[in-house]
């Protein structure tokens, strides 16, 4: 950046609304103009004379240096978010503009550096979010909505809860969205995941036991039914609880009491419960390994989670979660994910549902210091499945097969659903039935 000798730049600097300052070669600050210091908080005389990075602290000042990236190749930066340190300690998201700073003869002096607070900006997004957003679950999908309005009426009853769905569909989220809701919020939540535990470590954790009970068992120890008084017990994996568990269970259900393993005595506890498991039930009552009266007392009330790849309207709204999430906790300032990256897990089945993508997201953080996150930044499996969608579903063939592979597709994505696979296409049941009509018979 260079200006004519004589211009008044102070007076050029301070009528912009935007925050400015100047560096010299050395990094301290040569000029801080008035927006800067009712941003910052930060009083001219503060700053003038101070490195710079003492001064802002901002998420770029751990060696990707905006200005040094401008001295040093010359360029401009424009438009890059960020997150600054006020005066008084809270972080501020600023979207800056940097350039090389030449006197006269075109050598460079030092870098200025401008910067907008973003605050507002990042409310109304909050605000947007929180629109599809319901406690901690993130969604707007049919699915989901259908659940969110029964929600509210189901935490405020007592019935026992069973949450069906494919592992990292949230239904954890959705049992601690019961209990927040709920009489007993300010009672205890406490999880037992089931299938983590073996069956006589089961038994004992729910129960407790007194001591003499077992070898080791040298004291008394109260099992989470009764630490969970007044409360709610999530019990996850439920499928996997043992036969004399399940007994012992569907005691305390039927009458609220149960005895402590190697104990004599009743105790009565005020717990609700909340059930949750990836299983089918119905089938595994059939099979005789699960108790049918069990699953009966526990299917009070069901609330059965959509898989992620039954509502893909989500993921973009997911994303946007997740990226502001781990900016604010890694104070990072990644922007999203690249149109590719985003048409990639749009198409991506996803058989780990939201904790998939998540973990995704999360690794691209790793690899993505900053600006949009990549298809270099994902992980191998997804890359690879590109490159294998890319070579052998391109669009080759006629216009009529190329329409047939299409709807095929969408509808083995959907699982043979076909009004599912009409939303997606956005076209009537007509002429999704002509498309597939017009297939071989072993693409249909």
């Amino acid at each position: 950046m260079s200006f004519p000798e004589n211009l008044p730049l102070e007076d050029v600097f301070a009528s912009i609304a935007d925050g400015l300052f100047t560096v010299d070669v050395d990094w301290n600050v040569t000029y801080f103009n008035e927006s800067a210091e009712r941003i910052t908080g930060i009083r001219a005389e503060e700053a003038l004379g101070h490195k710079c990075w003492d001064v802002f602290r901002s998420s770029l000042c751990d060696g990707q240096c905006a200005i040094d990236e401008c001295v040093r190749k010359g360029g401009r930066i424009v438009n890059k978010s960020i997150f600054i340190i006020k005066s008084d300690g809270t972080k501020l998201p600023v979207s800056i503009s940097a350039s090389p700073l030449r006197n006269g003869n075109g050598e460079v002096v030092g870098g200025v550096e401008t910067f907008r607070d973003l605050t507002e900006i990042h409310v109304m997004r909050r605000k947007v979010r929180d629109l599809y957003s319901f406690e901690d679950i993130v969604g707007r999908s049919e699915g989901l909505d259908k659940i969110f309005r029964i929600l509210p009426q189901v935490s405020q009853s007592t019935a026992t809860v069973l949450v069906l769905g494919q592992s990292g569909t949230g239904k954890e989220l959705f049992a601690r969205a019961i209990h927040n809701l709920s009489p007993r919020k300010e009672k205890p939540f406490v999880a037992v995941n089931c299938g983590a535990l073996p069956d006589t470590l089961l038994e004992s954790e729910l129960f407790g036991y007194r001591a003499g009970a077992f070898t080791d068992a040298r004291t008394d120890k109260p099992g989470r039914l009764e630490m969970a008084e007044g409360g709610t017990v999530f019990l996850d994996e439920i499928g996997d609880m043992a036969a004399p568990v399940q007994v012992k269970l569907l005691r305390f259900l039927q009458e609220r009491t149960f005895e402590p393993l190697g104990g004599l005595e009743t105790i009565s506890a005020d717990v609700r419960i909340v059930a949750a498991t990836h299983q089918n039930l119905e089938a595994m009552v059939a099979a005789g390994t699960f108790r049918q009266d069990l699953y009966y007392r526990l299917n009070v009330v069901t609330l059965d989670l959509p898989a992620l790849a039954e509502r893909r309207e989500d993921i973009p709204i997911l994303i946007d979660h997740f990226v502001a999430e781990f900016n604010a906790v890694q104070g990072r300032a990644v922007e999203g994910v690249s149109e590719d990256v985003l048409h990639i897990l749009m198409r991506h089945d996803f058989p780990g549902n939201v904790r998939e993508l998540e973990n995704i997201l999360e690794y691209g953080f790793i690899l993505c210091p900053s600006g949009f996150i990549q298809t270099e930044h994902l992980p191998e499996y997804l890359q690879a499945a590109s490159r294998m969608t890319q070579g052998a579903g391109g669009l080759h063939g006629t216009m009529e097969e190329i329409k047939c592979r299409a709807a095929s597709q969408a509808l083995k994505r959907n699982h043979g659903r076909k009004m599912a696979t009409c939303r997606e296409l956005k076209i009537s049941k007509d002429t999704l039935r002509r498309m597939l009509s017009r297939c071989p018979e072993d693409e249909e």
